[in-house]
């Protein structure tokens, strides 16, 4: 947690505004910068980050979580390059390799009131791409379009609905038709059937095979897009 104390900036009411409006607009204006969408996340989600916190240390293993900090970076997931394709862990190594990303590359936490409310940003940062693994998701505009419903569902962000709105609007109308007809319901249902997925202690099942995880969790993995879609 040292990392994350040490890139702590405390807000007053009128700065975190000032945040909070600056963010938007430099967001809105390049939503690649995810600096900015990070920063706007943690100003607008104060209430949604505390009911987290709330519900993992009314968890058992939520509880387990908070008090072990784990974290998903470079040096505490080197083994999971070895591990089979099958198991949870080799699954989420494959798509780390896949697509050359590095689990050290997330935005610093920088506006959060307390060590327990930082902690908590960073894990629902670090697991984001541990949900598209889990729930086969690309990363692309369908994709993460896709994953921030979800993550609306299990946190209940406002910045998740934003973004979820956000890519919408940035759809052509072959990927609106076809998230539409095929992606959007299936979000939705698989939002809700899941577990409370940040109450779950994942560097405890990395060995374990994806499939029974994801019954385990109450996964629905995205359905292959139509053939011709």
């Amino acid at each position: 947690m040292a990392m994350m104390e040490a890139a702590r900036i405390p807000l007053n009411g009128w700065q975190r505004k000032a945040v909070t409006v600056g963010s938007m607009v430099g967001a809105l204006l390049d939503p690649g910068r995810a600096d900015l969408v990070h920063a706007l996340a943690e100003t607008t989600g104060q209430q949604a980050f505390v009911a987290t916190l709330q519900r993992m240390k009314n968890n058992p293993e939520g509880m387990e979580v908070l008090r072990d900090r784990p974290r998903v970076i470079s040096s505490t997931i080197q083994h999971l390059y070895d591990l089979p394709s099958n198991t949870f862990g080799g699954t989420y190594a494959k798509f780390m390799r896949q697509r050359n990303f590095s689990p050290d590359d997330r935005t610093p936490v920088r506006f959060c009131e307390s060590d327990d409310l930082a902690y908590v940003v960073m894990r629902s940062r670090e697991a984001h791409d541990i949900w598209h693994s889990l729930f086969n998701l690309k990363t692309n505009l369908i994709g993460e379009t896709a994953l921030k419903l979800i993550e609306f569902e299990q946190m209940h962000i406002v910045m998740g609905a934003m973004a979820f709105v956000g890519g919408t609007l940035r759809f052509n109308k072959k990927q609106r038709d076809l998230f539409n007809s095929h992606y959007f319901r299936w979000a939705i249902r698989a939002g809700l059937q899941a577990t409370d997925l940040m109450c779950v202690y994942y560097e405890k099942y990395w060995e374990v095979d994806v499939e029974e995880v994801r019954q385990r969790w109450g996964i629905v993995p995205a359905p292959p897009p139509p053939e011709h879609g």
